[in-house]
């Protein structure tokens, strides 16, 4: 057997773990930027711990509270300049997804300079502002990965900057900033962190350690399906996706992703479709299509499911997303192209084409 695993970020998880831990921040900086939403990070108390976690420690901190849903490549930059002009040594990044990608960008630009044109080639120097990273959704797993996604107006997608610089240094992760989570929220990144950890066990990059951590993810994240339907979730509930979030990340940081996160950016690009929504309305019709040349792991992720068919599961995501967008044969016309060109398309261990990613389009939308 051959098999490489590296995980630099060190993991805390734990009820209050900020302020217990507030060492961590003092061992890599003298003063840190936050880097957060406009007021999430306030309004679940995370901030407010960060902050007395660096008061404790002496340490000095300014705040960029400028970044978007689906952060920009403008914003990246902004943030990073906002970093140099005050000299911090220490990012610190607050929130679901979108802070953590922009944080690891303006690290990463903070450090090197890196022209516009050349921001997504992978050729990046070693030099990187360290960063730890406070999760508030339990979804992307971005704590524990080397990706930063950025929307990109290019080519009208979103794309990532992939280096293992950007992996944080620390993951400090508590479940109760997500305890007055939103329902539509909660529901959608805990299904971007099944798509994680179902499309790792998809990827050509699996191993079987990652195979071990995806299913158990996928069993922590299906065990509270009843919870997500009846919008009733408890602390303990809240800590098992965050659980099953940070190994789904930890899984992707070895595997990437497949087909469902290329054609998944047109819905969240033309569409404004949350990015873990997206992935849920695709992953059944993906599924159907592997299953037909490699049916041993499409079983595989449907028992740790608890199901037994790929129906089954179109209807268990169904019942936790709801009604549909309207997505005319029109926009999967535009949409198929640009998802058969992203970099992922390559890591699905059955080769879709064009025309099968348009099938799984319609299907997924009933077209």
């Amino acid at each position: 057997m051959q098999m490489n695993f590296y995980m630099p970020t060190k993991v805390i998880m734990a009820d209050n773990c900020v302020i217990n831990h507030s060492e961590e921040f003092s061992k890599l900086g003298t003063k840190a930027m936050l880097v957060t939403g406009k007021s999430s990070a306030k309004k679940n108390g995370a901030q407010d711990d960060v902050i007395a976690a660096l008061t404790a420690q002496n340490m000095e901190y300014v705040v960029f509270d400028k970044v978007m849903s689906n952060p920009t490549i403008a914003c990246a930059y902004e943030g990073a300049a906002f970093a140099k002009a005050n000299n911090v040594d220490l990012i610190i990044a607050i929130g679901g997804g979108s802070p953590m990608d922009a944080a690891k960008a303006i690290s990463l630009l903070a450090a090197q300079e890196i022209k516009e044109e050349d921001l997504f080639s992978g050729n990046y120097g070693k030099e990187v502002i360290p960063m730890i990273h406070i999760p508030t959704t339990a979804g992307t797993g971005s704590e524990v990965t080397p990706y930063s996604i950025l929307t990109n107006d290019a080519k009208q997608t979103k794309t990532s900057i992939a280096a293992p610089i950007l992996f944080p240094e620390v993951a400090l992760c508590d479940p109760k900033y997500m305890m007055h989570l939103g329902m539509a929220t909660t529901i959608n990144t805990a299904i971007d962190a099944l798509s994680h950890a179902v499309e790792g066990m998809l990827s050509v990059k699996a191993t079987a350690v990652t195979d071990v951590m995806a299913i158990e993810s996928i069993k922590k994240i299906s065990a509270c399906h009843e919870a997500l339907k009846k919008r009733e979730l408890s602390l303990e509930d809240r800590g098992n996706l965050l659980y099953a979030s940070t190994l789904a990340g930890m899984v992707i940081s070895h595997t990437g992703t497949t087909a469902v996160h290329s054609m998944g950016y047109s819905l969240t690009y033309f569409k404004d479709i949350d990015h873990g929504r997206a992935n849920g309305l695709l992953l059944a019709g993906f599924l159907r299509v592997v299953e037909k040349e490699i049916p041993e792991r499409t079983s595989r992720i449907l028992e740790a499911m608890g199901l037994k068919t790929v129906d089954e599961l179109k209807v268990w995501l169904e019942e936790l997303l709801g009604e549909k967008e309207n997505i005319t044969a029109e926009d999967i016309a535009k949409y198929s192209p640009i998802a058969i060109q992203a970099k992922n398309i390559m890591n699905c261990p059955v080769r879709v084409n064009e025309a099968q990613i348009t099938e799984i389009y319609k299907e997924s939308f009933g077209i």
